[in-house]
């Protein structure tokens, strides 16, 4: 019965996280997810409680699958240099290969919440603060400056997914791939002397 209620909720998030990966956490609701995965008003409810309960939740869900898909297969490398190699390899394959049916959770997620004070924006920010820190971390490791290499790569990522989603761009994983490859090689961004 547990297993049954356990793979029931994982189904449920995985099409409510499809979903507000294309229409928004703000477009879920409790009853339209209801008739898209064919259950009872009341059956979706039991598992979530209320609208920002099911928001919390696919954010939670989300955050499993970027682990899953980006941060996992990396955990047999050893840490710097060869396993933040991994993890910029698995982002964008991440990022490329739509692993969500909107493309990006956190990208979508990010600029439906970055204004919006509160428990789901606090959830969002800490998925995005938590891949940062790894990012960091193992760039600290590998001799780069660590915050200024974690934030190149996530925004490198981000504009890709913009470039390849919004206007078509086929080539913005190869040239962000390359991009990559250079900053982690010790080019750019240079240290700013301050």
């Amino acid at each position: 019965m547990v297993a049954k209620a356990s793979r029931t909720r994982s189904a449920i998030l995985q099409h409510a996280a499809d979903r507000a990966s294309t229409d928004g956490l703000e477009g879920l609701t409790i009853g339209g997810l209801a008739g898209e995965v064919e259950m009872s008003k009341s059956g979706v409810f039991a598992h979530f409680g209320s609208k920002q309960g099911l928001q919390l939740a696919v954010v939670e869900h989300a955050a499993g699958r970027f682990t899953e898909e980006v941060v996992a297969p990396a955990q047999h490398l050893p840490a710097g240099a060869e396993r933040l190699h991994a993890y910029c390899e698995r982002y964008l394959d991440y990022l490329e290969h739509n692993v969500f049916a909107g493309g990006c959770f956190w990208a979508a997620a990010g600029c439906e919440f970055d204004d919006r004070p509160g428990p789901v924006r606090d959830a969002i920010a800490a998925g995005v603060r938590a891949w940062l820190g790894e990012l960091e971390q193992h760039a600290r490791l590998a001799g780069l400056q660590p915050a200024e290499v974690a934030f190149t790569i996530y925004s490198l990522g981000l504009g890709a997914n913009a470039c390849a989603r919004l206007l078509g761009d086929e080539g913005a994983f190869a040239r962000t791939r390359e991009g990559v490859a250079r900053l982690l090689r010790g080019g750019e961004p240079r240290t700013s002397k301050r």
